[in-house]
């Protein structure tokens, strides 16, 4: 058995790792080709952003069906192969489950839509305000309203995040169980590993205005969600010992991750916290441009660090993932002391109490996109708070600024993989753009350096 506090975790972000049949976007083939690469490196598991059949809306976070692959990625038979091969050279596969919400597209949610009261009560529709306007005053992770109205139903629905991702009702036992029902899917197909995205929202508390915040108080860690998490560890991945389980949390309290990745709380084995990213926010407010208090960035680890080890729980501990900017450009320095504060910033991470967790490109030092214009951005998140910036009266260069500071699209350019065209990613168009940088910082010309960022990970991860 693998014991996850020794073990190294590496994310893939399977449309921008490796494109095999040059349409421009990786493909779970492209993940197999890149095994040697993986096992090089020396990491235990590899955990795969949703590789399900979705439109797209948010890069595969709205899951249409959580049983089939999108084709854009390839066929069961694809991961079936990639499942055998990683098995083959010691490495385990964790999937990503996205359970807050579906896409709109989802069949329960179309059944919903046409009036089906079994499946609306999979979703959390409501009447509007008297006078017609929305339920409550929450407002969506990625701008405007958090409710959609629906003129056929005279109701809203409630979407944290894209207005094609309508949240999930957790209060109803039925949803619960077909999200059991898919976890167990998967462990039947040798999966090891899940992360859980955005979790700790599973359980909505009251439905009223806020008017201190954003409406997040009353859906963050709410009142059953530990009863909910503790049930999905019996009825799915509780079940085999061997299984490591992650929980993305959203805005979270300490005391409530005490429980979440308790030693004996039978809930996850680990979280993600963000609060260490948002110390070049203003308080939640990511779409400013203020300096990173590095105070602040050394009482949140070392708090987090001393508080997690004193309850008996454990971390998830990373810089980076597909949301976040490089930590190199971010924290670091891309001119002079590039390799420098790279292995500076892996020291940390490899140096904490907790599971670290390599986004692909961080080991070799890769850095923020290059772009100078806003149509090379595909990020929804990025394109919505480029409009809202200007309607609160910022010029459009100021606006493209933080955009370019904090997009997501800054962990999404294609893996540089040597110095050919496209950084090897592709041989088609890539789906966007490659870091022209590609020819400096690519995996190939630091694989046999003995001083590259590559190497110096690979010593920590053996660590």
């Amino acid at each position: 058995m693998t014991d996850f506090r020794k073990s190294t975790v590496y994310q893939i972000y399977p449309r921008s790792f490796y494109d095999t049949n040059g349409d421009g976007f990786g493909d779970l083939k492209g993940v197999t080709a890149k095994l040697d690469y993986i096992k090089e490196l020396g990491v235990d598991y590899i955990w795969m952003t949703p590789f399900f059949v979705s439109p797209q809306y948010d890069n595969g976070y709205d899951v249409e069906d959580y049983y089939n692959i999108d084709p854009r990625y390839g066929t069961m038979e694809d991961f079936e192969e990639l499942s055998r091969e990683a098995q083959k050279r010691g490495i385990k596969l964790m999937l990503d489950m996205v359970f807050n919400h579906t896409s709109s597209n989802h069949e329960w949610f179309q059944k919903a839509l046409a009036g089906d009261e079994k499946y609306k009560n999979y979703y959390i529709f409501k009447k509007g305000k008297e006078d017609g306007s929305a339920p409550t005053n929450w407002e969506s992770k990625f701008g405007g309203s958090a409710w959609e109205y629906v003129p056929e139903m005279d109701e809203y629905y409630l979407h944290l995040f894209h207005v094609k991702q309508p949240d999930l009702n957790w209060d109803n036992p039925k949803v619960r169980k077909e999200v059991q029902k898919v976890v167990r899917f998967w462990m039947s197909k040798g999966v090891k590993g899940f992360r859980f995205d955005v979790v700790n929202l599973i359980s909505k508390d009251k439905f009223e205005d806020d008017f201190e915040g954003d409406g997040r108080r009353f859906y963050t860690d709410g009142p059953n969600v530990h009863q909910y998490l503790k049930e999905l560890n019996a009825e799915s991945f509780g079940q085999d010992a061997e299984i490591i389980t992650v929980g993305e949390m959203s805005s979270t309290s300490m005391e409530n991750c005490f429980e979440y990745a308790g030693e004996d709380s039978h809930e996850l084995s680990m979280v993600f916290i963000f609060h260490h990213l948002k110390v070049d926010f203003m308080g939640n407010e990511k779409w400013v441009l203020v300096p990173t208090d590095f105070q602040k960035l050394k009482d949140i680890l070392f708090s987090w660090q001393i508080g997690m080890a004193k309850n008996h729980a454990w971390n998830a501990v990373f810089w980076c993932n597909h949301d976040q900017p490089r930590p190199v450009s971010r924290f670091g320095d891309e001119g002079k002391y590039w390799k420098k504060s790279a292995k500076m910033l892996a020291t940390i991470i490899h140096g904490l109490r907790g599971t670290p967790y390599i986004y692909q490109g961080e080991e070799i030092g890769m850095t923020n996109t290059d772009f100078t214009d806003i149509s090379q951005f595909r990020d929804v998140e990025s394109l919505n708070h480029y409009e809202i910036l200007q309607q609160k009266g910022l010029s459009k260069e100021d606006a493209f600024r933080i955009i370019q500071i904090h997009s997501r699209d800054n962990g999404r350019t294609p893996m540089q993989w040597n110095g050919e065209n496209y950084g090897g990613f592709t041989k088609g168009m890539p789906w966007i753009g490659v870091n022209e940088n590609y020819t400096k910082i690519n995996a190939q010309s630091q694989l046999h350096d003995e001083t590259s960022i590559f190497n110096y990970y690979k010593k920590l991860v053996a660590l």
